[in-house]
């Protein structure tokens, strides 16, 4: 039987900046993170890192010469989960397990040592473990000098969410205590830039908004890709530092239709969601962080997905990736992040894309994510003490 699970601490490193604040204030400016950059002659709109994460990164790799090896969605990943662990209190060398994804891992470093390959015919001597999906939790570990299990997947977009559920059931099946989950991506390199353009799903929106994800009267593809990591620090039970508490989730799959698309009513979400809500009823769910990826089709089969969860009950409907665009195995706990966020301030992140919303009380929110084969979650996030009662 599900038991609540305590998110404790949460910590990202994304387009909307390098604190806690920041990331708030970039979400209350409602402005985008996107720039166009050229990708080997093909100029592209991305969301790249602010300035001051760069530098960041730069101190990071340079504090190891191990480190100046790794991928970017490595240290994306040590920089978050390190800024996590420190707000959550946990120290060096505690026992706590670690499941890190990513969809597709050292992108730019599997791209340089295959163009090396190409070149020479030989492949350089850490081409093989630089490259591995389980390098991301694997230096994680090492430099958090962490004991316990170490798991890294992919799970294509909702790899970070697929991480969350590995956590809450290690903690649910009393073999931990604690657990470190997230994704990581790179993604921003010509081949990746590339495969998205020939799916015709990339924005070529010139407007305003490049990227109209939620926008469910959008006549193109608008979709446009980010770069980062988000991590979640996990406690079995109510904890005393809880941020907020993760009290349902679901998941499904569904059978496919097409490579790349799920059905006309994304029935994998309505599994998914109908799941994480057991016991709760519909109209206890005040706002939905959607998947929405800014494609025609997919923001507008989740949108039926929850017309037939909610019926005429619709919470409130909100998205991230039109301001930092779809960080693929890192997007579902950045929208978990912005989550935990709304039901701290009380406050609901409108899109500019909807008529403005009159703001309520907020104490349950849940969040969606899937990807590529239909492989849905969602996952029901509530405040630790209801709005209305006392703590």
């Amino acid at each position: 039987m599900f038991q609540p699970v305590s998110i404790v601490a949460v910590a990202s490193v994304s387009p909307l900046g390098d604190s806690d604040d920041a990331v708030w204030q970039s979400y209350l400016a409602a402005r985008h993170h996107f720039s166009k950059r050229d990708f080997n002659g093909n100029e592209a709109w991305a969301a790249f890192l602010p300035r001051e994460i760069i530098a960041e990164m730069d101190i990071l790799r340079n504090s190891d010469t191990k480190f100046r090896s790794l991928d970017n969605s490595v240290l994306y990943a040590v920089l978050a989960s390190r800024k996590a662990v420190e707000k959550a209190k946990w120290s060096k060398g505690d026992v706590f397990g670690i499941n890190i994804g990513s969809s597709r891992g050292a992108t730019a470093l599997f791209e340089k040592h295959y163009s090396g390959f190409l070149d020479s015919g030989k492949a350089a001597t850490l081409a093989s473990p630089t490259t591995t999906l389980g390098n991301i939790s694997s230096w994680v570990a090492h430099d958090l000098q962490s004991d316990g299990p170490e798991i890294s997947h992919s799970i294509t977009c909702s790899t970070s969410l697929h991480a969350l559920l590995n956590g809450v059931a290690w903690l649910n099946a009393g073999m931990s205590d604690k657990f470190l989950v997230g994704g990581s991506e790179a993604p921003l390199t010509p081949f990746t830039i590339a495969q998205m353009q020939a799916l015709k799903i990339y924005s070529k929106e010139e407007g305003a908004f490049p990227s109209r994800a939620t926008d469910f009267k959008k006549t193109a593809n608008s979709m446009i890709l980010g770069e980062g990591a988000a991590i979640c620090c996990l406690e079995r039970g109510i904890s005393e530092n809880a941020l907020a508490v993760i009290s349902g989730i679901g998941y499904a799959t569904e059978l496919l239709e097409h490579n790349t698309s799920i059905s006309a009513e994304a029935d994998c979400f309505q599994k998914s969601m109908k799941m994480a809500l057991g016991a709760t009823h519909p109209n206890e769910i005040d706002a939905i962080v959607m998947h929405a990826p800014g494609t025609i089709k997919g923001d507008l089969t989740e949108l039926r997905a929850i017309e037939k969860i909610f019926g005429n009950h619709k919470p409130l409907l909100t998205n991230n990736k039109w301001q930092t665009g779809h960080t693929f195995g890192a997007s579902g706990i950045l929208s978990v992040e912005m989550a935990v966020m709304m039901l701290e301030k009380q406050h609901f992140l409108d899109v500019p894309f909807f008529d403005n919303v009159k703001q309520r009380p907020l104490n349950r929110i849940m969040v969606n994510s899937v990807g590529f084969g239909g492989n849905a979650v969602s996952v029901v996030i509530e405040a630790v003490t209801p709005i209305g009662q006392a703590k």
